[in-house]
This record gives C-alpha cells, structure tokens and sequence, in this order.
C-alpha cells in the first residue's frame, strides 16, 4: 500500500534537511537487516528514543510526504508493540501505526471544533466514526545500533 523510502545518497543529511533534526546516521530506512538504519555513536539522545523518532520519521515520509495531496494521512501516531535483538546488534522493532487520511481528519476536526460545546453533539458517534476512519498498519523497522 505505501512504497518503500529509498535513501539516494547519505540518510544523515536526509533527516537534517527535511526534519531539522541532526542525528549521527548511516543505512537505510530499516526495511530489512541488510537495509537497516545504523545509529552511529556519538548521539546525545538515548537509542530508544532515537529509534521511535526515525520510525516515526519514515512513516511521515511514506504516508504524508511523498504523497499526493488528496491520498496524504495525517494524525500519524506509532506504538512499539515488540523488539527482539538479533546477531547482538540489531534491534528488529515491530510498531502499529495509525493514521486518518488527511482530509477526513480536517473535516472531524472541524466538526469537533464547531459542535463540542453543542448539547446535542453526539460525542460517541463522533468517535466511533474517527476510530472507523482510522488506519492501522504493522511495520518492521531494522536498526543496527
């Protein structure tokens, strides 16, 4: 459903570029062991934490910023649901992600916006509807740290 991010030259400078964000990186976005996001040393944020924000990043890049506008998903939020380290280097981290697509999201906004103070607003129902219209997807995200 949402392609793979290729990293063209040097994922470092990609995440300084597009996220403003300066971390010691090389690799790729983590789709398998031998495509996986290499922490290097010297970082002065904890791993973990380190891990959860490039995830976080590559699900941006694939759902929201390289898409057409009219297909973008926003409210893009990650669990880590598991980690297992394999080859004693390797952090292999599975997350859900959720996310509503953009537009709808506007519009249940608005509608949250416009009718919460409203006596008749039917606040179930709106949430129903935006958990209906949610995404959910698992990914595996590889990191050699």
């Amino acid at each position: 459903m949402f392609e793979e991010i290729k990293v063209e030259e040097n994922l470092e400078e990609l995440v300084k570029v597009v996220f403003n964000t300066d971390l010691k990186l090389d690799g790729a976005w983590g789709y398998s062991k031998a495509l996986a996001t290499v922490i290097k040393e010297g970082n002065d944020t904890p791993t973990l934490q380190i891990e959860f924000t490039l995830a976080t990043m590559r699900a941006y890049l694939e759902m929201n910023m390289t898409l057409e506008e009219n297909v973008r998903y926003s409210a893009i939020n990650l669990q880590e649901l598991s980690r297992e380290k394999v080859d004693s280097v390797y952090d292999k981290v599975k997350y859900e992600i959720s996310a509503i697509k953009e537009t709808e999201y506007k519009a249940f906004i608005k509608e949250y916006k416009e009718n919460s103070d409203k006596s008749d607003f039917d606040m179930t129902a709106h949430f129903m509807r935006r958990s209906d219209a949610t995404l959910k997807r698992e990914v595996i995200h590889w990191f050699k740290v």
